[in-house]
């Protein structure tokens, strides 16, 4: 099995949609990759998942034969590292707010001359079946995303430097920071019309940068608004809604008069 990579379906100009896993059980990570999605991404900053749960999550994630993310804790550029030792692909790092934060996210995920990161496959040439070290070296840089999340003001001040860094390869509007951001703290609103075309200008200085614009999305018709502002990378939702939506579909169903 090769080392995955979205690198060349997003290069090509697809829209690719990754699930969001928030809860710590690599059966519903295997679950969700087997749904149809284009890979999963496991949140280690607002979910609940755990180094552990992470570890074992990217593992049930590939060997159902799909990509392995992680969006790792605000500020844990060592964990970006430790999350593509152990298998992951793309790697989201939020709060990213300066140049400083892109080059140490950066530094973190890519091998010399690009970046810093130690040398140490701790689970990932095994689990993607890679015979030679040598190979997997050479190609890393390439195969794995690093996504810097673009969610305050001073990172939207900031954008065209963050995307001139060497090793990041897209950012990650999150939208309801974003949105909080937008409206000087006064609410969440992922809709909000002055976010979104904040939102749409970041997607496109992003693409026009040679790099790749993501974005969030809680439903189906904010992942089709995402696509028309330009966002090739969109997670949907989140394991708890595909369950719970799912569960009251189902219910519903079976309760309904014939």
């Amino acid at each position: 099995m090769p080392h995955p990579s979205l690198r060349p379906r997003l290069k090509d100009g697809e829209t690719l949609f990754t699930a969001w896993s928030t809860t710590p059980d690599p059966l519903v990570a295997e679950f969700v990759a087997r749904a149809g999605f284009d890979a999963v991404t496991m949140d280690m900053q607002h979910g609940t998942h755990t180094t552990e749960s992470m570890i074992r999550g990217v593992g049930a994630i590939t060997l159902a034969g799909k990509p392995a993310g992680v969006r790792i804790p605000v500020g844990r550029f060592e964990m970006a590292s430790h999350a593509l030792d152990c298998g992951a692909c793309l790697v989201i790092a939020p709060m990213v707010n300066s140049v400083a934060d892109a080059k140490a996210f950066a530094a973190a995920m890519k091998f010399p001359p690009l970046g810093e990161r130690s040398w140490g496959p701790t689970r990932v040439l095994a689990l993607h079946g890679i015979a030679s070290p040598q190979t997997y070296l050479e190609t890393c840089n390439e195969d794995t995303l690093a996504i810097a999340m673009i969610e305050t003001r001073a990172a939207q001040a900031a954008l065209d430097d963050i995307l001139a860094v060497d090793g990041i390869d897209g950012v990650f509007v999150g939208p309801s920071d974003f949105s909080i951001a937008m409206s000087g703290g006064a609410k969440v609103d992922a809709s909000n019309p002055e976010m979104l075309r904040a939102a749409e200008e970041v997607a496109a200085k992003t693409a026009r940068a040679g790099k790749f614009p993501c974005t969030l999305a809680i439903t189906p018709e904010a992942a089709r608004r995402s696509r028309d502002l330009g966002f090739r990378l969109i997670a949907l939702a989140s394991d708890v809604l595909y369950i719970t939506t799912g569960a009251k579909t189902m219910l519903g169903e079976a309760r309904r008069s014939s």
